[in-house]
């Protein structure tokens, strides 16, 4: 009898030191969590802790429910149906986005504990929330080599999802079960902060820690002056103070850092881009690769920590500047569309990097880059953090979208886009675009061919807007998403994600030999057309020298040609 006893005080000390120690511990900062032991440790914190709780958000890739784990010191028990922020705010988490970027998925694990076990300050004005692992299906497809130059952990996840989607490109055209559940979430926590935890390394220098902050031009500017007068230099500040100095994201690729480089600028197909346009302030987090695995999970912890600690200082000025920012853009004012790096204005960083040498390679016998890191340096280096508007376009008091567009409507639903379903076939004066130039990628993104540098025209015309076609008002919460979208310039728009393509194929098309004649004769019907046409065959030679051009350039003038063929099928009304 006394053995049994003795087994079993053995087996519970061993359940114990399970649940208080994690892999990342008691391998001494060498291994990082298995996708269960993640999910168990959530698990058995929210059943030993009435401050935590675990849901399911829904479905992945993987055929894995994604989690969401709230920590909540006066609500117990949350549920999707109940959850209330009770005039806080959210700090969401994001982890393993990449899932061979383990870093975050631990660091956040000990800062939950340590919430729960009131081993640091207790946040009074802010819920924490996080997404444990997000890419579940690239977590579960651990290796030790595809993550070639990083140091730790000893085994690992996978940056491809389940699909081999990038997931941090998805935020827009949600392709992915994994995107649309974190839109679900985010829009039921109605975020007001928000960190990426990621790792990365495109030069060698000595932090541990880079930030990659929102673009600050493209918010509001209360919010945006805010995030970049106030809350970055005030976090740089404390994690300096803590022996954590931080640098912003280093967007270099086998280059010198102290030769200057810009911020990276996040479109909507980014998390923190997606984040921004609900006026999240947003920040993704990039460890440096080179560095050990136990000291980058350190860091990170301590960085959330420093996130959170001005977040809770500032949380009336936050909540304040961000519902003021849903004001910004109303009917008839203008939204920026395409940016571009300001070259006269720049921040100088007091950089802490290595010497680097441009030396002979021993394999390819040409010169390679190579930083000597007995040779630490802190030099001034040049940052462009400036961004410019280069197009804007006037907000329209609504769009329609036909209701043909069945994916378009999902993504309004699932993004809490207001819209109204026309009950009957009503008449609209309406901006209607064409599309008149693009450019298209030459090799495969993320399973699309994205366009870039579209350009449109525009004309007024009267249009029918059929019973069951969505009216999209634009003085609502989520204007940002809509403009992003909807305008085809923008450079995550539908548009340049292929939603449209087939408005680009011409369906219907002539035959020469029998065109000519009908050609000849709506000329002579339409002198002002016939006019433009014989001017155009002198000025233009290979016009003038191309049969089948001419006869198309008539038919395209003609009342023959197809409307649908480059006619952006999303309206523009004004009232």
């Amino acid at each position: 009898m006394k053995k049994y006893i003795l087994l079993i005080l053995i087996l519970n000390t061993s359940i114990c030191f399970s649940q208080k120690h994690l892999t990342f511990e008691i391998s001494k900062g060498k291994k990082t969590a298995t996708y269960s032991e993640v999910v168990d440790f959530y698990s058995e914190l929210s059943n030993k802790h009435q401050t935590v709780s675990i849901l399911e958000m829904g479905a992945t890739d993987s055929g894995n429910p994604l989690h969401l784990v709230i920590f909540d010191p006066l609500v117990s028990n949350i549920t999707k149906s109940s959850f209330d922020k009770k005039g806080r705010n959210v700090l969401l988490i994001l982890n393993g986005i990449h899932a061979g970027e383990p870093d975050g998925i631990d660091a956040t694990m000990l800062f939950f504990r340590d919430l729960a076990e009131n081993k640091t300050e207790i946040p009074k004005n802010t819920i924490i929330a996080t997404i444990p692992v997000y890419n579940i299906g690239g977590f579960l497809n651990r290796n030790k080599t595809f993550r070639t130059n990083q140091e730790g952990p000893e085994e690992y996840g996978f940056r491809g999802n389940a699909r081999n989607f990038d997931l941090n490109r998805d935020f827009i055209k949600a392709e992915t079960d994994n995107a649309r559940s974190f839109i679900e979430i985010f829009q039921l926590l109605d975020t007001e902060l928000f960190t990426d935890n990621h790792v990365s390394n495109g030069a060698d220098y000595q932090y541990t820690l880079t930030h990659l902050f929102t673009q600050h031009d493209k918010l509001d500017n209360e919010i945006g002056n805010y995030l970049h007068e106030d809350f970055i230099p005030d976090f740089e500040r404390q994690l300096e103070n803590k022996d954590w100095p931080i640098v912003p994201y280093v967007s270099v690729f086998n280059q010198k850092p102290e030769k200057g480089y810009s911020q990276f600028f996040d479109s909507p197909r980014y998390s923190t881009g997606y984040t921004a346009l609900f006026n999240s302030i947003g920040m993704m987090v990039e460890t440096h690769m080179l560095k050990p695995y136990k000291n980058r999970v350190e860091g990170t912890y301590e960085l959330m920590k420093t996130f959170l600690n001005i977040a809770e200082a500032d949380f009336k000025k936050i909540k304040q500047l961000r519902n003021r920012a849903f004001d910004s853009y109303a009917p008839g004012k203008y939204y920026p569309v395409q940016w571009k790096i300001d070259s006269s204005r720049t921040t100088t960083l007091h950089f802490k990097g290595y010497e680097a040498e441009w030396i002979p390679s021993k394999i390819t016998g040409q010169q390679r880059l190579k930083f000597f890191r007995n040779k630490p340096f802190t030099k001034d280096v040049a940052y462009w953090n400036y961004f410019k508007k280069t197009d804007s376009v006037q907000i329209p008091d609504g769009y329609i979208v036909p209701r043909a567009y069945w994916n378009i409507k999902e993504l309004l639903e699932l993004n809490q886009i207001e819209f109204r379903v026309l009950s009957r076939d009503t008449e609209y004066i309406a901006e209607v675009y064409y599309i008149e130039q693009f450019e298209t990628i030459k090799t495969p993104f993320e399973g699309h061919y994205l366009h870039y540098h579209t350009a449109v025209s525009t004309k007024t015309e009267k249009i029918i807007a059929n019973k069951g076609d969505l009216w999209i008002p634009s003085n609502q919460r989520g204007i940002r998403y809509i403009m992003e979208t909807f305008e085809p310039a923008a450079p995550d728009s539908f548009f340049n994600w292929n939603f449209f393509d087939s408005i680009l194929q011409q369906k219907e098309g002539f035959s020469p030999y029998a065109w000519e004649d009908l050609a000849y004769d709506f000329l002579n019907k339409n002198p002002e057309i016939k006019e433009e046409f014989e001017k155009k065959r002198k000025t233009e030679k290979g016009f003038a020298e191309n049969s089948y051009k001419q006869l198309e350039w008539i038919h395209k003038n003609s009342p023959y040609y197809e409307t649908p063929h480059l006619r952006y099928p999303i309206v523009r009304v004004r009232n």
